[in-house]
C-alpha cells in the first residue's frame, strides 16, 4: 500500500481488527502526510474489540486537493450517521489528519463527533522544518535520496518506534536480540522511501499541509465536537506541546494529554495504547453521552501487564501485598477462595494513607479471579478542573481505565444491576487523608448508607481491612499543620471551596472532606496485608433491612468486622518471616514468584 497504487483516495478495514462489540461506534482514522493509513498498526487489535475502524488510504500520487478530501471524509460522516443517528463518530487524526480532523467537525456541528487529534498539523506554520522547504525545491534529482534519512531524525525516537512491538515480558536478552532486528530493518525502508516519493510528490504534499493548517485554523471557532488533544513533549516536526496549548483555549469542549518524552509519530512508538487513553480519559461512549458503568471495558491482559509490571512495577514489587479471605465455616485461607466470583458483591473495608491500598487488591482479583473490581472514588478525581495540558496520562487515568466510577447512588444501582464486585470505602477522603496518629481508624457515617442498596439487589457484602500504610511512609505533615502555614492554608482552603462535595449537608467526621496533598517521609518497605472477613448475605432480606433499625443493626456489623479484620493483621503481621522486603528480595532471587512469597500461617 506504500507503494503508487494509482486510484482515489479509499477505506480500507483492518483484517487485526476482528468484530467490536455489540453498538460499538464507527472510528474513522485520518492518517498524517504520508496518507498510507498505516498509523494505528499497532493499535488494530485492541481497537477492534470497541470500534468499527476504518482508515482512509491516499494513494501516494495522488493529487486530491484539501477540500476534496474533506468532502470525502464528510460523505462517509454523514453516511455513518444516517444509519445511526444516536451512537457517536470518531475521527482519529493524526498530523495532517488533525487537520482534517477539525475540518470535518468545523462542517458538522450538528453531528456528535468524537475527534481525536495527535499532535495536529495546524501549526504547520511554525514547524521547525520551516527552513528546509526552500533547500527542498532548490535541491537536484541526485540528492534526493537522503531526505528521508534527515526528515527520520526530526520525526520521532528510532528506538522508540522499534520497541513498539517487543514484547515487555520477553528477557532482557531476547528483547535486546528484538531491537537490534528491528533497527536494522528500518534502514532499508528508509531507503526506501526516496524510490517511493518523488521530489514533485514531496512538494505536493507540503503544499497540501500549508493549505490543511490554513483550512483547519480558519475553521476552530465553529467546531462544537468533543475534542481530546494528545501531545508529545519531544516533537521535532511540530511545535505541537506550544500547538495543543493554543487549541485548547480556542476549541469549546477540548481536554489534553501530554506525553513528554514521545515524539512525532505518537502512535507509532513504544509505550502508548490509544484504546487505554481513550478509556482512561472516559472518552469512550455508545450513545450520546458516557456511561460509566454500561460503557466500561475490562482492562486486557496487555493493559494488566503495562500498569503492574510497569507503571506500578516498583511499588508492586515493594509492597509484596499478601491478601487472605475467611470461608463460609469462619477459617482464613490464603487467597480470595472465599470471596464469591459470581456478583453483585459488595467489598466494603478501610482506606490506608492515600488508598495506598487500592492497587495490590485490583491486580489480585484480576489475577486469581479475573474479575475486574469496580471502585466507587471521590469526584475530585473526574473533575474537568484538574485537568490540563500539563496532564500526563497517569495513575488517575488508570484507575479510571480499571474501572473505577464517581461515588454516587446511580452509579451503586448499575454497577449492582450489572452484578458487578463493588469496592466502596464509607470512610473516603477524610480516611485516606487522616492525621497523625489515626492510622488504621475508620471515619464512617452514622446512617447505613449501603445496606439497603445491597440489599435491594442481594449483594453478598465482604468487609475487609488491609494494614501496611506504617512499613511504607511516616506522616509528617497534616492537614492540622498546614492550615498553620500561611499562604499555603489559603491556598488550601480556596481548593476545598472549588471541589465537589460528596457528602454535603452531613453531620459527623466523616463530612469533614478536606483535599490536601499530606507530607511524608519514606520508609524501608515493608508489607500490605488484606484479611476479607466472613461473607454477609442480603438475598432474601430486603424487606427486613428496609426497616432502619435492621439495616442499622446490619450496617455496624460490616464496621465491627471491618476493625476484627484490622486488629487481626496487626497482630498477625509480627509473626510474618517475610515482613521485611530483604527478606522477600532474597527470597524471590531463589525460589517463588512475587505473590507465592510465604508469610505467616492464619
Amino acid at each position: 500500500m506504500i507503494r503508487p497504487d494509482g486510484g482515489p483516495p479509499r477505506w480500507f478495514c483492518p483484517v487485526e481488527c476482528g468484530h467490536p462489540l455489540n453498538d460499538s461506534p464507527v472510528l474513522l482514522f485520518l492518517p498524517g502526510i504520508d496518507g498510507t493509513g498505516w498509523g494505528l498498526i499497532f493499535h488494530h487489535k485492541a481497537l477492534g474489540r470497541a470500534f468499527e475502524v476504518r482508515c482512509l488510504h491516499i494513494p501516494v500520487y495522488d493529487l486530491t486537493p484539501f477540500e476534496g478530501l474533506v468532502k470525502f471524509v464528510e460523505k462517509t460522516v454523514k453516511a455513518e450517521y444516517a444509519s445511526s443517528p444516536h451512537k457517536p463518530i470518531y475521527l482519529v487524526g493524526d498530523s495532517f489528519g488533525g487537520c482534517l480532523a477539525l475540518a470535518v467537525a468545523a462542517h458538522n456541528p450538528s453531528i456528535d463527533l468524537v475527534v481525536l487529534l495527535v499532535n495536529p498539523a495546524t501549526s504547520f506554520g511554525r514547524s521547525q522544518l520551516q527552513p528546509l522547504f526552500p533547500l527542498l525545491e532548490a535541491m537536484s534529482d541526485n540528492l534526493h535520496f537522503t531526505l528521508p534519512y534527515l526528515i527520520s531524525f526530526f520525526v520521532g525516537d528510532p528506538v522508540k518506534v522499534a520497541t513498539a512491538n517487543i514484547d515487555n515480558m520477553l528477557p532482557p536478552r531476547g528483547a535486546l536480540e528484538q531491537l537490534s532486528v528491528n533497527l536494522t530493518s528500518l534502514l532499508p525502508r528508509l531507503s526506501g522511501v526516496a524510490d517511493i516519493i518523488t521530489k514533485e510528490t514531496l512538494l505536493w504534499k507540503l503544499k497540501l499541509l500549508k493549505s490543511a493548517a490554513s483550512y483547519a485554523n480558519s475553521r476552530l471557532h465553529a467546531v462544537k465536537a468533543e475534542v481530546l488533544l494528545l501531545a508529545s513533549g519531544k516533537d521535532n516536526m511540530l511545535p505541537s506541546r506550544d500547538e495543543a496549548q493554543r487549541l485548547m483555549k480556542s476549541l469549546k469542549n477540548c481536554r489534553g494529554r501530554y506525553f513528554k518524552d514521545n515524539g512525532h509519530i505518537l502512535l507509532m512508538e513504544d509505550g502508548i495504547s490509544l484504546l487505554s487513553v481513550i478509556k482512561g480519559t472516559h472518552t469512550y461512549r455508545r450513545t450520546k453521552r458516557h456511561d460509566y458503568v454500561l460503557d466500561f471495558l475490562p482492562p486486557s491482559m496487555s493493559e494488566y501487564k503495562l500498569v503492574f509490571n510497569q507503571v506500578m512495577g516498583v511499588f508492586r514489587n515493594a509492597s509484596g501485598s499478601v491478601l487472605f479471605s475467611t470461608l463460609e465455616d469462619g477459617k482464613i485461607v490464603r487467597g480470595l477462595s472465599g470471596v464469591p466470583s459470581e456478583g453483585p458483591v459488595l467489598l466494603v473495608g478501610n482506606h490506608m494513607l492515600m488508598g495506598l491500598e487500592v492497587f495490590s487488591l485490583v491486580e489480585e482479583f484480576l489475577r486469581e479471579k479475573n474479575v475486574a473490581v469496580r471502585g466507587v472514588a471521590h469526584p475530585m478525581l473526574f473533575s474537568s478542573r484538574t485537568e490540563n495540558l500539563s496532564s500526563e496520562f497517569g495513575l488517575i487515568d488508570w484507575m479510571k481505565a480499571f474501572g473505577a466510577v464517581p461515588v454516587s447512588g446511580s452509579n451503586l444501582f448499575k454497577l449492582f444491576s450489572t452484578k458487578s464486585h463493588v469496592l466502596l470505602y464509607p470512610g473516603g477522603a477524610r480516611e485516606a487523608l487522616h492525621r497523625k496518629g489515626e492510622e488504621y481508624k475508620l471515619f464512617w457515617p452514622e446512617q447505613p448508607e449501603f445496606v439497603r442498596m445491597a440489599a435491594r439487589f442481594g449483594a453478598t457484602i465482604i468487609p475487609f481491612g488491609a494494614v501496611g500504610e506504617d512499613d511504607f511512609a511516616e506522616l509528617v505533615l497534616d492537614y492540622d499543620d498546614f492550615m498553620k502555614i500561611p499562604i499555603v492554608n489559603d491556598y488550601i482552603r480556596n481548593m476545598n471551596r472549588q471541589a465537589p462535595r460528596v457528602r454535603e449537608g452531613k453531620s459527623g467526621e466523616v463530612a469533614n472532606e478536606q483535599g490536601f496533598l499530606p507530607g511524608i517521609l519514606p520508609r524501608i518497605p515493608g508489607r500490605l496485608y488484606y484479611l476479607f472477613g466472613k461473607p454477609i448475605e442480603t438475598r432474601g432480606r430486603y424487606d427486613i433491612l428496609k426497616d432502619r433499625e435492621n439495616a442499622n443493626e446490619l450496617y455496624l456489623k460490616v464496621k465491627s468486622s471491618v476493625e476484627s479484620c484490622i486488629t487481626y493483621l496487626l497482630k498477625k503481621r509480627e509473626e510474618d518471616p517475610y515482613r521485611s522486603i530483604f527478606d522477600r528480595v532474597t527470597h524471590r532471587a531463589s525460589n517463588s514468584p512475587l505473590h507465592k512469597i510465604p508469610t505467616f500461617e492464619p
